[in-house]
């Protein structure tokens, strides 16, 4: 990864942009404090100018500053695409109902000028701190909003203009690493086709609950390229440790009885083996081909010791074989990698 070693977790802030609760200024200070006291660093945090419409980043750059942590121990990942705005309405148009007490609203600006206002915007809300690590967040939305094939075009044009301008980033050593974030991983696989990548962050997408053959073959193609793969949202958006949100939409007990169903199955497997489902969750996403570092967010400072541990949970064999049996997870994947 372009002389970049990741440790094996590293640390999502969507929480400290209000996702799903909005949390005190001084909670958020302990959570990055625990975050650079449990890790040996440098300290990785990775963050987005639609966490919050920025207010993950600027509450990331301010508690680091309180906490006078020199910009050389922290690395910081910062995925570009949405640059905050004016707040007009009652709740942000962006991610309506998921994001808390928000004071600003963010839109969609990929191409080659928008992505590097995005950059230079993200900077500032970091204050003392600056993104090492870019990407382009969110392409496979940007691309679903197309109204016909023309504009589908134009935006994926956009895309590829808007990694031209990281790119001269990188070349001008303002950045050390590129990469990119979607939940569509077929889109992320178009873009490797077409961009040269050190890394990519594959969310909601490979999971104890959803890891498709396709994307399997795809993630062994990035490892035989040597592009760092970062796993991240394992839990499905929270789902599979008990929140209500899968991949970041409200469920329906009725009518996702099949999702609640697997859920319920997969939590007495755990009890049986007394495995926490967290622990399942990550040793699963740790073990598919590539993935080199694990996203894990928090919003209690108490988690995070607990969360770097996880990648050295034990699990029986017996465990994935009970899942493979009761049909909770493919075959063919638990054969070859758990």
């Amino acid at each position: 990864m372009n002389k970049i070693t990741l440790p094996e977790v590293i640390f999502g802030t969507s929480g400290l942009g209000n996702l799903y609760v909005a949390l005190p200024d001084e909670v958020k200070v302990s959570i990055v404090n625990e975050c650079i006291k449990c890790s040996p660093g440098p300290v990785v945090f990775d963050s987005a100018g639609k966490y919050g419409a920025g207010l993950a980043l600027e509450a990331l750059g301010r508690s680091l500053k309180q906490l006078e942590v020199a910009p050389s121990d922290v690395l910081i990942s910062n995925k570009l695409g949405w640059l905050r705005t004016e707040l007009k309405t009652t709740e942000p148009t962006f991610e309506p109902g998921v994001w808390k007490n928000l004071e600003h609203d963010a839109v969609q600006r990929i191409s080659y000028h928008g992505i590097l206002e995005c950059y230079e915007q993200g900077n500032k809300l970091l204050g003392d701190y600056h993104a090492a690590l870019v990407s382009v967040h969110d392409p496979d939305e940007y691309l679903a909003a197309s109204k016909n094939e023309q504009e589908q075009q134009q935006r994926y044009q956009d895309i590829l203009d808007a990694y031209r301008a990281l790119h001269e980033l990188k070349a001008a050593g303002k950045v050390k690493a590129i990469g990119v974030g979607a939940k569509d991983w077929k889109i992320i696989a178009k873009i490797a086709g077409d961009v040269k990548l050190d890394w990519v962050m594959i969310a909601n997408s490979m999971t104890v609950h959803s890891h498709p053959a396709a994307l399997v073959d795809f993630m062994l193609r990035l490892e035989q390229e040597d592009i760092t793969v970062i796993n991240s949202s394992v839990f499905n958006g929270g789902f599979l440790t008990g929140s209500a949100y899968y991949n970041y939409q409200l469920t329906d007990p009725v009518k996702d009885k099949a999702l609640y169903d697997w859920r319920e199955q997969f939590y007495q497997l755990c009890l049986r083996y007394s495995i926490k489902p967290v622990a399942a969750c990550v040793i699963f996403g740790m073990n598919a081909p590539g993935v080199r570092s694990i996203a894990l967010n928090t919003t209690q400072a108490e988690r995070v010791k607990e969360n770097i541990s996880l990648p050295q949970s034990m699990i029986p064999k017996g465990f994935w074989q009970e899942m493979e049996n009761e049909g909770l997870i493919d075959p063919a994947y638990a054969s070859r990698y758990l």
